[in-house]
Parts: C-alpha cells; structure tokens; sequence
C-alpha cells in the first residue's frame, strides 16, 4: 500500500459486481485442464476420492491414537466394499473392525484416522 500512494489511480475502473465478465475470463476458465473434473486427483484429496479413481494398489490407514497402521490392497477393498466406497469411509471402516483402544465408553472408544 505505501508503494502505491504515490501513483495515480487507473483511468477505467474494474467491472461492477452486477456488470458480465468480459469474454477472456470467461474462455480462460473453460480452457483450464482441470474444468472438464478429468483428472480426480486434482479436484479432490486423497481421501475423497473413490476406490476406483485411486491409482495406487495399496491402500494405507494411520491412526493417530494407537499409531497402528493398517494396510490393505485395492483389490480386497473393491471385493469388501465395493468399487464406488469412498476411500476415507473404507479406511475408516478398517480401523474401526481392528480397533484394540477400548474403554467401555462407546463416546471414547475407536481409532482416530490420519488426516491427509
């Protein structure tokens, strides 16, 4: 800010909120990689995404209260909970049937899943 006290104020003013965006914004966007949702990787973490758009064939779950961590290849997740799962549900799911931090309170007990 203290750079620009010094020089003058653009002679056009930018767009007003209720004018159109002018056309190379627009095409700007529509040309992007990534607005076609193509490539998945780039639209969405890790976790979010389904077992089928995952490339890797081993899928790895950490939990940050015991420090276990539990692995499980692609293929067996696909056969145990399907090819549309999402994959923090499946990781999910993994810690929770091989849970051994049990308290007696339902409120406590269970693994705590790594967040990417």
């Amino acid at each position: 800010m203290a750079a620009a006290v010094g020089r003058k104020a653009p002679a056009t003013p930018g767009p007003a909120p209720s004018d159109d965006l002018p056309p190379e914004y627009l095409q700007a966007l529509l040309n992007d990689p990534c607005a076609d949702g193509a490539n998945p990787a780039a639209r969405a973490s890790g976790r979010a995404l389904r077992l089928d758009e995952i490339p890797q064939h081993l899928l790895r779950v950490g939990c940050r209260r015991c420090g276990r961590t539990i692995e499980i290849q692609k293929v067996g997740a696909v056969r145990l909970y399907g090819l549309d799962e999402i994959s923090a549900k499946v990781g999910r799911r993994l810690l929770d049937n091989t849970c051994q931090a049990t308290t007696g309170r339902h409120e406590e007990d269970g693994c705590w899943a790594v967040s990417d």
